[in-house]
């Protein structure tokens, strides 16, 4: 054992203590928020997104005339999946479109805006129309029957384990998600 170096090692290589190097490396794995901001919890933006998929679905199904039904019958899928199929497609292209032009319009969803929410890039600043056609985009995957439950729970434990609440998809594209009202007032004004 003395022949070689031990893959241990106690003594920090960038000077200070050794909790000033654990807190340095870790703080290079997030985002800087802007001063002051007030991080949305995982009850929030769940709550936000199940008023999201409540108010398109409701929509459509007034639009359909309850059709849309038909994405859920089991029945329906073995005997005339092309039919359920078109439904389907109706369904995730009109959440994409809501969460879309909510977005590009509100810089946040209407569940969000009911909630007191805000989207923004992780330095404040406001989201690309490329950047919100990846978010919603990505959102659908909570439309989907129980792969939605495995989804949404692993996305809620990375909010309570990381100190800026981030998802993976926040990682991802750069984002936080905030109370509105906490913002700096430069990190707000794009925010309807």
């Amino acid at each position: 054992m003395i022949d070689h170096d031990s893959p241990i090692s106690l003594t920090p290589v960038s000077g200070g203590t050794l909790a000033q190097s654990i807190v340095s490396e870790q703080a290079n794995e997030h985002w800087n928020l802007p001063e002051g901001t007030i991080l949305a919890s995982g009850v929030r933006r769940g709550t936000s997104l199940m008023i999201d998929i409540v108010i398109v679905t409701t929509l459509l199904m007034l639009a359909t005339k309850w059709e849309l039904l038909h994405v859920w019958i089991l029945e329906t899928w073995r005997t005339q999946p092309h039919y359920s199929l078109a439904y389907t497609f109706v369904l995730l292209a009109s959440h994409w479109l809501y969460w879309r032009i909510t977005g590009l319009w509100y810089s946040r969803s209407l569940g969000q805006k009911m909630m007191g929410l805000a989207i923004v890039c992780s330095d404040g600043s406001a989201l690309t129309s490329e950047m919100w056609d990846r978010r919603a985009i990505r959102k659908l995957v909570y439309l989907i029957p129980l792969v939605n439950i495995g989804v949404g729970a692993y996305e809620v434990a990375r909010i309570f384990q990381r100190h800026t609440h981030q998802t993976n998809l926040d990682l991802k594209i750069g984002t936080i998600v905030a109370h509105a009202n906490s913002l700096p007032p430069a990190s707000r004004k794009h925010i309807r």
